[in-house]
Formats: C-alpha cells, structure tokens, sequence
C-alpha cells in the first residue's frame, strides 16, 4: 500500500511540475459546474460539501444547501459517465488528469467516511489501483485527524498546510500545500519574505504550492507564477486557461519539483 501511494504521488506531481495549474474556485457556482472546468484543462475542481441527513451537499454555506445538488449528482455521476464514454479516460486528451478537490466544511472525518464509501463503488473513475488515468480526490477544509490519513485508501489524498509537520507516511498522502493570502499581505504590506520562504520549503518537500483568497487578476496570476507558485486560484478559469495554456512554463523554483 506505502509503495503504490509513494508511485501515485510522484505520478501527480512529476506530470504537472512543469505546467501552470488552475484550481477552479467554487466549481459548483459557475455555469456548467464541472464540464466547463474540464473545458478550461482545470487542475483542480474544487466542490464545496456539507454533511446533511447522510448525504454530501454542495453548497458554500449549510443554510443555502438544495437536496436536489448533491456530490454525487454534480460530480461523481458525471465524471464516472465521461470515464465511461472516454474507455477509462476522463477526456479525448490522455495528457490531461485533473483532480477533484473536496472542501469539507464541517464533520471532516464523518464526511471522509462517506466519500470513501461513494469512491468505492466506481473504481474505474476513482482508484488508481484499478485505472492509473482515474480521477485523484483531494481532502482540503476539515481534513481530521492527521494522525489518521496515512490509513484511509489511496482514493483520497490531501492538502496541506505550511504550518503542519507530518511523518514520512502522512506527508506522502499530501498533494498540495495552500495557505491565505492574508497569511503574507496584512498591514498593507505583502511580506515576500514569508512567501518565498513557504514555497521553497513546500517545493523542498515535493508539493505543490496554493494560495487562495487572492485578488483574482491576471496580474496577480503572473506574478504568483513568477514566484514560484504553482496552482492559480481563480473564479475565472477561462481567462486564466487563455493566458496559462497546457504547457506554458511556470518558474525556476517550481520546475525543482
């Protein structure tokens, strides 16, 4: 099992380190959740969940969840049909292999229960075991206990944080390092020397690199990938797809992944 996650993250991370990725922001606000994303070669596509009456409803916040819009209906569903209709492939391009990022937004572990539950019934689109093109599922927001990821399967990695310290088994079931903007600008004032610092250890470390809550600009676009980050976080990802292209290089310091 250590083996095939060791082989399932370094696939990840050595096919896309020399590219800029976009992680698609709320997916599930934007016309066309989903399909538009995998239109706009998204890295990550991003679902907002809430655990109610033991279902995963998409929603950014509990009090605005719709019955009707579900994880599965939204996601699982559609990505298993196209896994279908693309003979183990989630598109025509067998270069691309987005991910899918769940932001548990409350009972992470009880949630993370569940998902793996729902992965296991469609191993074609979700288990590199099974299919190394399959979909890999990403756990951000309420993650649990990290002490207990190294012992969930392979279906789910996660991601991380800059401040935590994980054991060489954890760390191997980490895709991606993100932290708030607000982290390094405050104060009016954007302190570079924190960032770089984070991204060179999260490099060090073999991971890629986020910051959410970030103007959304293509200034601030091409200045993060300038520094080395490796993941845009953006409402806007057929703007960001036109200016970052599958291939456009990102900077030095990622391409060390």
């Amino acid at each position: 099992m250590k083996t095939l996650i060791f082989a399932v993250l370094f696939l990840i991370i050595n096919t896309l380190h020399s590219q800029v990725l976009i992680h698609s922001h709320n997916d599930y606000e934007k016309p066309q959740p989903l399909f538009n994303a995998l239109r706009n070669h998204a890295f990550a596509i991003e679902a907002d969940v809430h655990l109610v009456n033991g279902r995963l409803l998409v929603s950014h916040d509990r009090e605005n969840v719709d019955p009707k819009r579900t994880l599965s209906s939204m996601y699982l569903d559609p990505l298993d049909s196209l896994f279908k209709q693309n003979k183990g492939w989630v598109s025509a391009d067998k270069n691309y292999k987005p991910t899918l990022v769940v932001d548990i937004k409350a009972d992470g572990e009880l949630v993370i229960d569940l998902l793996i539950k729902l992965l296991a019934r469609k191993p074609q689109t979700f288990d590199r075991k099974i299919n190394p093109a399959a979909m890999q599922v990403i756990i951000s927001g309420d993650r649990g206990a990290i002490a207990k990821w190294k012992t969930y399967p392979s279906t789910i990695m996660f991601d991380g944080r800059p401040s935590e310290v994980y054991d060489r088994n954890t760390l191997a079931r980490v895709i991606t390092i993100s932290e708030s903007y607000e982290k390094y600008y405050h104060d009016n004032v954007m302190h570079l020397d924190s960032l770089q610092l984070m991204i060179a250890q999260s490099h060090n470390l073999k991971k890629l690199v986020r910051i959410w809550g970030a103007p959304d600009f293509p200034s601030t676009w091409k200045r993060f990938t300038e520094l080395g980050i490796d993941i845009i976080n953006t409402d806007k990802i057929e703007e960001c797809w036109k200016m970052f292209p599958p291939g456009t290089a990102i900077s030095a310091g990622a391409k060390a992944l």
